[in-house]
């Protein structure tokens, strides 16, 4: 059992509601506080001195910080594509001087280039290079990230990302949640139809994914470069009958998505740069999260998720890094997530809830994301005497010490 503190302000982000707006003047903030930890969980927090009181009577350790920091929970980044092999800068130059989206995949690039690149890899090389990205992530305050297939396309291929991504999370420090993303779009190679790509999913690939205990939550990309609603309805109706959870690539160019994932009462629909008034009334009376990433928007120039709206209307909105060789190639959650607040004009307490206990929810993590007795001690602390900082530098004010389930695992501003 230990102490960690002082911190000159606590943010344990409790009593928050998860749907619609928040006020920053409603933000619990804790001052000379500290928490006490035991056995990889809170098991109280408050006054500093109180709590040194306690634990020098039971004998425990004090994990004494400066006083001149900001202690948050662990961040949560819940949409990611971190398990890839390959670049895409050439898309990246081309998109920027002006081509298509066809005209880039016709000269060899798109999702397709990093299928092809991402199944030329062994298992081995795909666990090293997402475990590098996985420790970037945790320095930057990211201690429970989820990561998607979707770049093997194929049943052989998703079951080599799929258990690399297993194999990754047994060495990691950060959690990581996995998704398969088979129906990420129709694979070239595949000689057949839509329908009878999710046919051969239902058969061949979500058994294994059960049996394996490969992963529990099964994703779509519903787009008109992708999967039509009609195309996903099956694959979803089993997926559900099998007992996975579902989330959905939903709204990033054309509508449609959305519904569905309300249809299929869908645990988040996450991109949503689409979405219309009446797409966001629906997403606010639905139970469906939404999910922003603003990584793709930086990524691709395009617009925003309506991410004010959507909190207005009464949604429960994550914010999410998107992590990705394609479209979101930054992979920085927390300046992705403040520059989302400031051209949506969102508040500190929504932006930081929405890389909190808000995209826990999106996870389906009820242990994580606030600061509260009986969840998980995962923390992450800024070297400042004032939380308003931390979005106030987009992310170039890095944490100083990072905690998962109570244990220091990175310490250290870093750029």
């Amino acid at each position: 059992m230990k102490l960690i503190g002082p911190f000159k302000q606590l943010l344990p982000m409790s009593g928050l509601p998860l749907r619609g707006r928040l006020h920053d003047d409603r933000l619990p903030v804790l001052e000379h506080a500290g928490l006490i930890v035991s056995r990889g969980k809170i098991r109280a927090l408050g006054d500093f001195e109180a709590l040194a009181r306690t634990i020098k009577k039971e004998k425990g350790e004090i994990q004494e910080l400066d006083g001149r920091q900001v202690g948050l929970p662990g961040f949560v980044d819940a949409h990611t594509h971190m398990c890839f092999h390959g670049s895409r800068a050439a898309d990246y130059a081309r998109r920027n001087a002006g081509q298509t989206y066809l005209q880039i995949a016709r000269a060899g690039g798109g999702i397709w280039d990093t299928v092809s690149q991402t199944r030329d890899a062994p298992r081995e090389t795909l666990e090293e290079q997402l475990l590098d990205r996985v420790a970037r992530h945790l320095g930057d305050g990211v201690t429970t990230i989820e990561v998607k297939s979707g770049y093997g396309l194929s049943v052989k291929e998703e079951l080599k990302m799929l258990r690399a991504i297993r194999n990754a999370s047994k060495k990691s420090v950060a959690e990581l949640v996995p998704t398969c993303l088979a129906a990420h779009m129709l694979p070239r190679d595949f000689d057949g139809d839509a329908p009878a790509y999710l046919q051969m999913l239902i058969k061949e690939l979500l058994p294994v994914l059960k049996t394996e205990g490969l992963c529990q939550r099964i994703d779509a990309f519903i787009e008109e470069s992708a999967f039509s609603p009609e195309d996903i309805a099956p694959y979803f109706t089993e997926a559900r009958r099998l007992g996975f959870d579902l989330t959905v690539h939903a709204d990033q160019f054309t509508v449609g998505g959305s519904d569905v994932a309300i249809k299929f009462d869908a645990l988040s629909a996450d991109h949503l740069e689409a979405s219309s008034p009446a797409e966001i009334a629906r997403l606010a009376a639905s139970g469906v999260i939404a999910t922003a990433l603003p990584g793709a928007s930086l990524g691709l120039g395009c617009g925003f998720t309506p991410a004010r709206a959507l909190l207005d209307a009464g949604a429960a909105l994550a914010i999410a890094s998107d992590w990705n060789p394609g479209s979101a190639p930054m992979g920085r959650l927390l300046t992705e997530a403040a520059i989302l607040g400031a051209f949506e004009k969102l508040t500190n307490s929504e932006v930081l809830a929405g890389i909190t206990f808000r995209a826990a929810a999106a996870l389906k993590l009820p242990d994580r994301g606030r600061l509260e007795a009986g969840r998980l001690a995962d923390l992450v602390a800024f070297p400042t005497t004032d939380y308003r900082e931390i979005l106030y530098h987009q992310g170039s004010l890095g944490p100083s010490r990072v905690w998962r389930n109570g244990a220091l695992v990175h310490s250290g501003h870093h750029a």
